[in-house]
């Protein structure tokens, strides 16, 4: 059994592709009229983004350039002085602070009719001769990238590195792209966004014996724990999936995020929306509140020292985009200390949110409707709720499953109508009572597409948060998330076989794909039948109905058709 496991650990842990792009496929293998060549045998296009956008957009203009790279053997040159530009460029900009792009909306030469005032949304689109200045005749044909928003921006860039074959993957699982010498866009426009859910992205927990030990020992042993250096690999795949939101590493284990000042400033240069755990008010983590010495974490008691931790967190990331979480829970992730009785509970909890909401009246924003927060109703304050809790009408709840794939509930007609909406909390991973997991991804994308469509159809579509452990095996489950969590109509009741379809074939090739997905499709269904790390030695019977050699038996068979697959690969 051990064996067996240990091969199934390798066969998902090749499972990090990238799927087919959200919009059309518009690569193509030889150029025709109109088309713009990003490279060919004896040239590459420019890349170029103007100085004064934002950060994120020149991040990604020059990670572009490093994707051509990783295909062609070459890379091309990233500038900003719009002159510099050779006959070929690839102009990158956000609409409203690059003036190139501004300037060719304004004359016609790209649509951004449907772009302008969006979330998250980007054109990609190709231009002959799109300057009539005489210092930029030069430029003969562009390839236009322009994002509504700073994310918009680097959505769309991305969006051509995944066309060109650079899986989001690439660096966290060491997927390595098909090398080609020419790269051709096919000509047309092609517009992507906005996303179906506002906020998404990934909660790193549990990281004690992978992420936060290979960081400080191995990663980053500089900085001797999980960093900016970490951070800036978490946020760069965030962007590569669509996502725009974390919530980071908040065991003891690790140093509090906000308590480094530059893991701030880099969430803001990726654009990444910070967040914090349910059990983290205003984004503050507890778990060093016993260091600072200041009285017992309890509410009714100790007020005033618990708002002054709070207010220091509210002063410092208040400038910075972020989703601000509101509630009252124990240290860490323990029950709310304090009264017995449930409606003295309730009530606390209500003070203490309307105690927050002062706190970011004072230093996010006067107007706290207009600052996104989230409350999530996690176990016991799934009963705080149910109770009669009052919630602002802005505030979004994050609804909860059982911590195995079940939402435990979700909005009715009156939840579904108010200002702050709502979203789900979800988990691939989990360490806690009764039974954790924590090795093996094994949560079926069947079961997250039957769960998220239902959730999105009562309304969850402000935020979306997916426990992935330490992210790593997790990555065919936050793939999935992250593609469903921008498209909701991407998949339908066949989700899993379509989604594992796609995986196989851009990770190994069309012509194994077919037996690759049945592979890991009868992996997830012995999975959600029993997760591996569930097993106790009297649960299938060694003596009646052959129970117990069945299941091992069918472990055995896809472990022989998986080496049987291995054998018939490439090494490329």
């Amino acid at each position: 059994m051990a064996r067996i496991v240990c091969v199934l650990i390798l066969v998902v842990s090749h499972a990090a592709v990238a799927l087919a792009a959200d919009a059309p496929g518009f690569v193509a293998e030889a150029a025709g009229e109109g088309d713009f060549v990003l490279a060919d045998g004896e040239a590459l296009a420019d890349v170029y983004v103007d100085a004064g956008d934002h950060a994120v957009a020149r991040i990604a203009a020059g990670l572009l350039a490093d994707d051509v790279e990783r295909v062609t053997g070459r890379k091309p040159a990233v500038k900003h002085d719009p002159a510099a530009l050779r006959s070929a460029a690839v102009l990158i900009g956000t609409l409203g602070h690059s003036p190139i792009i501004d300037q060719l909306a304004a004359k016609g030469r790209i649509d951004v009719e449907q772009v302008h005032g969006q979330w998250e949304t980007f054109i990609i689109q190709t231009v002959e001769g799109p300057f009539e200045e005489a210092n930029l005749a030069g430029v003969e044909q562009a390839l236009v990238i322009a994002g509504s928003d700073r994310r918009g921006t680097a959505f769309g860039v991305f969006e051509l590195s995944e066309q060109i074959g650079v899986s989001p993957w690439y660096w966290w699982a060491d997927v390595a792209p098909t090398p080609r010498r020419t790269l051709i866009i096919q000509r047309g426009a092609y517009r992507v966004g906005p996303p179906s859910v506002k906020y998404r992205g990934i909660f790193i927990n549990d990281e004690d014996w992978g992420l936060q030990p290979w960081a400080a020992k191995t990663f980053d042993p500089q900085f001797g724990d999980i960093g900016p250096k970490t951070y800036a690999k978490v946020f760069e795949l965030l962007l590569r999936l669509k996502g725009n939101y974390l919530w980071p590493a908040m065991h003891h284990c690790t140093v509090e995020f906000g308590a480094v000042d530059r893991n701030i400033t880099l969430a803001d240069e990726w654009a990444i929306v910070m967040g914090a755990a349910h059990c983290e008010p205003l984004n503050r983590n507890n778990v060093w509140w016993k260091k600072d010495g200041q009285g017992e974490w309890r509410y009714d008691t100790n007020r005033a020292n618990m708002m002054r931790y709070w207010e220091e967190w509210a002063q410092k990331r208040g400038p910075y985009e972020a989703v601000w979480t509101v509630g009252l829970r124990g240290i860490h992730d323990s029950g709310m200390a304090g009264p017995q009785d449930l409606h003295a509970q309730v009530g606390l909890l209500e003070q203490a949110i309307a105690d927050q909401r002062q706190l970011l009246r004072q230093h996010v924003n006067p107007r706290v409707e207009q600052i996104p927060q989230v409350f999530t109703p996690y176990k016991e304050a799934l009963t705080h709720y149910q109770a009669g809790l009052k919630l602002p009408d802005d505030v979004t709840i994050l609804w909860c499953e059982d911590n195995y794939g079940y939402i435990r509930q979700l909005s009715t007609p009156q939840e579904q109508a108010r200002r702050g909406r709502s979203g789900i909390y979800y988990h691939i991973s989990y360490l806690g009572w009764p039974r954790p997991y924590l090795w093996l991804n094994t949560t079926p994308p069947a079961l997250i597409w039957e769960e998220m469509t239902k959730a999105y159809a009562y309304g969850a579509d402000r935020v979306w948060v997916l426990n992935v452990g330490d992210i790593k095996p997790g990555e065919i489950g936050i793939e999935f998330w992250q593609r469903l969590a921008w498209d909701i109509d991407r998949y339908g009741p066949d989700a899993q076989r379509v989604f594992l379809r796609e995986w196989a074939a851009r990770e190994f090739g069309e012509e194994l794909a077919g037996e690759i997905a049945s592979i890991m499709d009868r992996y997830y269904q012995l999975g959600f039948q029993r997760k591996p790390e569930l097993m106790e030695d009297d649960l299938f019977s060694v003596v009646h109905h052959r129970e117990a050699e069945q299941r091992l038996e069918a472990y055995r068979s896809i472990v022989a058709r998986a080496e049987s697959v291995d054998q018939q690969l490439p090494p490329s």
